[in-house]
């Protein structure tokens, strides 16, 4: 198993930046694809990005190509998400999430999940 948790989560004005980070317990981690996921009030979860196990691919949903980017550092078990040009839209919980048969930006392959962040985009 592995745990998950995030954090860096807050609140911003439109445009601004924050870097979300998820630290994964355990020893395999370089054995989970990663992925951040976020779920709106009233809406479904959603994938926002997604990472290889090498990390030397990633993908990103379409709202939030140009804007976010995805890394992660297998040395220190963390999964990374820059969030920049942000936008009242990008509102939500945003979850961190491992695979070991995950597959790129499907929900229902993931295994783990964090307890969420909170990030909120003000106009």
């Amino acid at each position: 198993q592995v745990q998950l948790v995030e954090s860096g989560g807050g609140l911003v004005q439109a445009g601004g930046s924050l870097r979300l980070s998820c630290a994964a317990s355990g020893r395999t981690f370089s054995r989970y694809g990663m992925g951040w996921f976020r779920q709106a009030p009233g809406k479904e979860r959603e994938a926002v990005a997604a990472i290889s196990r090498s990390g030397g691919s990633t993908d990103y949903a379409d709202s939030v190509k140009g804007r976010f980017t995805i890394s992660r550092d297998n040395a220190k078990n963390t999964v990374d998400l820059q969030m920049n040009s942000l936008k009242p839209e990008d509102t939500a919980v945003y979850y961190c999430a491992a695979g070991l048969s995950a597959v790129r930006l499907r929900v229902g392959t993931y295994d783990y999940w964090g307890q969420g962040t909170q990030v909120t985009v003000s106009s």
